[in-house]
């Protein structure tokens, strides 16, 4: 079998499997935030943090619980690393610098999973465990009710109550994420993935080098990792690691993880919403740019330009021979196009077009299908700026879902989409003028920039996926990358919320002979477009110093 018939394959499996869980898993997720009935164990939790799962929540007082919450999880995220010399199970590694344990606390609970260390070498059993892997699954949560709370504010009229956010929370944790997770740890133990709380273990003794090996809940803590689209790797080399990801079906399996919930969730939403169509149109255009991007990144690693790409049948530099062109490619482009950051391959070693597909698929926002929900609130952010365009066309006032979008929810979308461009420009351009931060970059030129490019945009998109070749373990990527995470996770959701709390305000609006059919595939093309444009020009200049003058130059 060819390579490009395999990874053809691997994708049609991959949609064939998606399709399967898209109703079931959509259709759970929508009982699961509509209902009002408390389990026992959730009742505990309620119980054991002082929290009325029943009180509805206006906008401010929502967005007061989520950046409560996550600004205990940094503080307690970033002591438990800062103790990890004194705890058990440390495996007898240090505790963490500051200026390192601030970046990885802002790191896991913005959802994000960035590292600048080790894993093997840095984290021991408790820190990863009753640290990392927690956050993995309660700064999901977040993110998915967050997405609830917006989707309430289409669905709910003359009310600017959005639902509880300590209820999302829990329920997207214990009901959601959770039974999942054990699902998926067993399958990735019978590929192969390791299960343990083992000590390092000292191997090659006798091939005349040693190497040491950590052992480590591994299995549990990456199908978190995928599932809620963290991204975190239990080990240096992350999913490209055999213990994380050891065969080409756990490595099928965890691109599906990755995808699952951020397109089962427009189901949710349109279950929620009161309209499947609706529903559907958003996954269309999510569909449609996934699709788009991966044959297009299929191509350019597949192409052959030379006798070295004819021989290994295209680019395999930084690819693991398990996965192929194919399995790698697929990967690359899911955790771009989701908040992810898991990666299977050397994203520094594609080619310099594929280097510039992985930039642009963060760049657009991670909506495609997103992570866990901030890709569908990101989305419907982009659905408001398209009915506005089109509105502006037609001279007509902009509605979306019975709902007028005026001179205040235009003012939320766009601030929304002029936060996170003007972090990563920012940071890069201070990062280029200073003396002192290029000398962290491994190569110089177009590359050594995208190298800086990449980072800002993995760290303020909230993805986590390095291009590696750049030491980001200095004072200066650490605590410019932490802030940039923390910025763009919390900054959109101020904007997101105040949007929600403005639309469940109104009366719903009659539609008529002009309203714009916001569920045919004449507005699913406008909003592929509109997401194209808007967002993809904003970064033209800084693509265009980076990955397309190398790839016009190779």
């Amino acid at each position: 079998m060819s390579p490009v018939l395999a990874g053809v394959l691997q994708l049609l499996a991959l949609i064939a499997a998606l399709a399967l869980a898209y109703r079931p898993l959509g259709d759970h997720m929508a009982r699961v935030y509509s209902s009002e009935k408390h389990y026992k164990p959730e009742k505990w939790i309620y119980k054991a943090i002082g929290a009325n799962p029943s009180a509805e929540m206006r906008w401010p007082a929502y967005l007061r619980a989520v950046l409560a919450f996550s600004a205990v999880s940094v503080l307690f995220l970033y002591g438990l690393q800062r103790l990890q010399g004194v705890l058990p199970g440390s495996l007898g590694f240090s505790s963490i610098d500051p200026d390192q344990a601030f970046n990885t606390a802002a790191s896991f609970v913005a959802n994000t999973n960035w590292q600048s260390y080790y894993g093997e070498q840095a984290m021991g059993h408790v820190v990863q465990t009753g640290g990392l892997a927690v956050q993995n699954f309660v700064s999901a949560a977040v993110g998915m009710a967050v997405a609830v709370a917006l989707v309430r504010g289409f669905a709910r009229s003359r009310t600017g109550e959005l639902g509880n956010f300590w209820a999302d929370l829990v329920r997207g944790t214990v009901r959601i994420l959770l039974p999942i997770a054990v699902i998926g740890a067993i399958v990735l133990v019978a590929c192969g993935a390791i299960q343990n709380f083992a000590g390092i273990h000292e191997v090659g003794q006798f091939t005349g080098g040693t190497q040491q090996w950590n052992g480590g809940a591994v299995a549990s803590q990456e199908v978190i990792k995928e599932l809620g689209t963290n991204g975190g790797g239990y080990f240096n080399a992350n999913s490209a690691h055999p213990f994380e990801n050891p065969t080409p079906f756990s490595n099928l399996f965890e691109i599906f993880l990755i995808l699952v919930i951020p397109f089962a969730m427009t189901r949710t939403f349109g279950r929620m919403a009161g309209s499947l169509r609706q529903g559907y149109a958003i996954l269309a255009t999510m569909a449609t740019i996934w699709l788009g991007f991966t044959a297009l990144m299929m191509w350019t690693e597949f192409a052959h330009h030379g006798p070295a790409f004819d021989v290994a049948g295209g680019a395999m530099e930084g690819k693991e021979t398990r996965f192929g062109i194919g399995g790698s490619a697929i990967f690359s482009v899911a955790t771009t196009l989701t908040s992810t950051g898991a990666v299977n391959s050397f994203h520094s070693s594609y080619t310099g077009l594929g280097g510039g597909i992985q930039l642009l698929g963060m760049q657009l926002g991670e909506i495609a299908p997103g992570g866990v929900g901030s890709g569908l609130y990101g989305m419907l952010i982009m659905a408001i700026i398209a009915v506005f365009i089109a509105g502006l066309m037609v001279g007509r006032t902009p509605e979306y879902l019975g709902k007028k979008i005026g001179t205040s929810e235009i003012k939320f979308a766009a601030c929304y989409i002029l936060i996170t461009p003007a972090l990563v420009l920012c940071f890069t351009a201070a990062a280029m003028a200073l003396p002192t931060p290029p000398n962290s970059m491994l190569n110089s030129g177009a590359h050594g920039f995208s190298e800086v490019l990449y980072a800002y945009t993995s760290g303020a998109n909230n993805n986590g996926s390095a291009f590696a070749g750049l030491n980001a373990d200095t004072q200066w990527f650490n605590s410019t990358i932490g802030i940039a995470m923390l910025l763009g996770r919390f900054l959109p959701m101020v904007f997101v919320l105040a949007l929600a709390g403005s639309l469940a305000e109104q009366k719903p609006v009659p539609e008529t002979a002009g309203t714009l059919r916001t569920d045919k595939p004449l507005y699913t093309g406008l909003l592929v477009g509109t997401i194209l444009i808007v967002t993809g020009l904003t970064y033209f200049p800084a693509l265009a110093l980076g990955p397309l003058a190398e790839g016009l130059a190779s």
